[in-house]
């Protein structure tokens, strides 16, 4: 509706988990760097919390597409609040087996048999769990199960847990699986000189070189979103459409007020 408008070939603000705009701050540089050494090394489970919006899943979105094809089953759940049989039934699926039966032993056999393939031919399995807090209470026991594939050096499973920061607290109630987590990392929002750089960036990507928004209304983006992708997501998304609407040539603040009274 504005992309001819503001010289855009994209609309810049989607909140989709769309790798092509994945913004690298220094602690999604960090975490991306922790994901892919741990399963790069079967180090088995890996925890990345953070709060809501601020990227997980598009960051996953991005760690995925790192890892060579020709060496991982990959499997990504992202609506994990299953009971343990439907939970394996979906791991196996997403990974892309079958099974003769849905009968616990079957599913298991059907995992540990690829497991012991893959150790042949050099590849690895590798399970990401998104909105991991809702796994139910008897699904993590059959998760840290899962983490009992392993030979004498390595996990046959690598296990990637996304959550929201209760997450962490989760996962401490379940001492055994607690001890198996061998990477831990959060995300946090953005500050607010990355809050500008994001936006730039997006711009970029969307195919405007120039930054249409001023410095006080960064400030007043920033202000509100505290940094949550999401949120500048959306407060940058309206504010494109009613500055087109007001066929002005640049955001500023009070733009942004505008949008934070009529639409957020």
């Amino acid at each position: 509706m504005y992309l001819e408008y503001w010289g855009l070939q994209k609309f810049p603000f989607e909140n989709a988990p769309d790798p092509e705009f994945m913004y690298y701050s220094s602690e999604h540089e960090e975490a991306l760097i922790r994901l892919i050494y741990a399963v790069k090394r079967n180090k088995g489970a890996v925890l990345l919390s953070g709060e809501i919006g601020c990227g997980k899943t598009m960051l996953s979105r991005v760690f995925i597409q790192q890892l060579p094809e020709a060496e991982f089953d990959i499997g990504l759940m992202t609506n994990p609040s299953l009971e343990p049989i439907d939970f394996l039934k979906e791991a196996i699926y997403q990974i892309g087996l079958t099974s003769p039966s849905n009968t616990k032993p079957d599913l298991l056999k059907v995992l540990n048999d690829r497991m012991l393939e893959n150790t042949k031919n050099n590849r690895s399995m590798l399970l990401v769990v998104d909105e991991a807090q809702l796994i139910p209470k008897d699904t993590f026991e059959e998760i840290r199960l899962l983490l009992n594939f392993q030979l004498n050096d390595r996990y046959l499973l690598n296990l990637v847990l996304l959550g929201q920061p209760e997450l962490r607290e989760i996962i401490r109630e379940y001492k055994q699986l607690d001890q198996r987590i061998a990477i831990r990392y959060h995300l946090n929002p953005l500050n607010l000189d990355d809050t500008g750089k994001y936006v730039v960036f997006r711009l970029e990507k969307a195919g405007r070189s120039e930054n249409m928004f001023t410095a006080a209304a960064m400030e007043e983006i920033y202000g509100y979103s505290q940094g949550v992708p999401r949120k500048i997501n959306n407060i940058c998304d309206l504010a494109l459409l009613i500055g087109f609407s007001a066929k002005t040539d640049k955001i500023d603040r009070d733009i942004i007020k505008k949008v934070l009274k009529d639409s957020l």
